[in-house]
């Protein structure tokens, strides 16, 4: 019979350089994918405080008034490369989409980068916190390299090495960047809503309550929220922390678990192709920076 941490010697047998996708598939889809999902959802939301990120994002709409779709869209994009890699049909189809919104708007490459920084840091942070164990450093290595091919099929210039590298580069940009706007504050409300919207009405203000008792105090400053009470700090942590111990001791998964399976993605019930998610902000031709051939066509989920 499997043991709880049999997977993680699979991992340490893999080298995280040549490795790096199926380590990082490995760790999300079969280790810690309910964490990862909850460290992606702050990732992105963390990235609303900086104002040119923030403002723009409102500016858009998409998350003020087609919150839903869009956080479908995102979850299920970046879902698609985890599962079917950066060189498949569906992998490229993916890239694309997402490179083809990107380029319909003026985003900085220092704006874009601290976007992907986010993607590598805040997971470790959070399963330092409430993961049912830490990553290792043959995962973290494996993040890295990871983002790191996302981020030159994105196009992002000057990309971070390591975890480290990450890590600083996110730090120093929060440091300077993070602040006050409205347009930021107004992304952060609607979001937090939607994430009440995933439950029964009554639970709406308990979930904003507890999402608000996870943030650190730079982001209660920048959105401009009163601090959480040290009660509802520390009954959120401490739910989250006695989850931890409570899966540590479950058996291991058998099967993935992918983000296009979890209950949260609720706008297409009846199926979805990769090539049709997300907006058309442009007509023109987009496409990755990485040359890879003859596009082709995603195929329907």
């Amino acid at each position: 019979m499997a043991t709880r941490y049999d997977r993680l010697k699979e991992i340490r047998r893999l080298d995280p350089e040549r490795d790096f996708l199926e380590i990082y598939r490995l760790t999300v889809t079969y280790e810690f994918p309910w964490d990862v999902t909850r460290a992606l959802e702050l990732a992105l939301y963390r990235t609303y405080a900086v104002p040119s990120i923030g403002r723009l994002l409102a500016r858009t709409a998409e998350l003020t008034e087609r919150s839903q779709k869009r956080y479908d869209d995102t979850a299920l994009l970046l879902d698609t490369v985890v599962e079917h890699g950066f060189d498949s049909e569906a992998g490229r189809t993916a890239i694309r989409r997402v490179n083809r919104m990107h380029r319909g708007y003026d985003i900085s490459n220092d704006d874009m980068r601290y976007v992907l920084c986010t993607f590598v840091v805040t997971p470790k942070r959070w399963l330092d916190n409430y993961g049912w164990r830490p990553l290792s450093g043959h995962e973290l290595r494996a993040f890295a390299a990871y983002y790191r091919t996302l981020g030159s099929h994105m196009g992002i210039k000057d990309l971070p090495q390591t975890y480290e590298d990450f890590e600083r580069t996110l730090d120093s940009y929060e440091a300077e960047h993070f602040g006050w706007d409205a347009g930021g504050r107004e992304v952060s409300d609607a979001t937090l809503a939607l994430m009440g919207s995933w439950y029964p009405a009554p639970l709406a203000p308990v979930v904003r309550a507890a999402s608000l008792a996870l943030l650190d105090d730079s982001l209660l400053r920048a959105f401009r929220y009163d601090p959480p009470g040290p009660l509802a700090r520390k009954l959120t942590r401490g739910a989250l922390r006695l989850r931890a111990r409570a899966v540590r001791l479950l058996p291991p998964r058998t099967t993935p678990h992918y983000a296009r399976q979890n209950r949260e993605i609720k706008g297409y019930p009846q199926g979805y192709e990769v090539a049709r998610l997300g907006t058309f902000p442009t007509p023109g031709t987009g496409g990755c920076p990485v040359p890879h051939g003859r596009p082709s066509a995603a195929p329907a989920e």
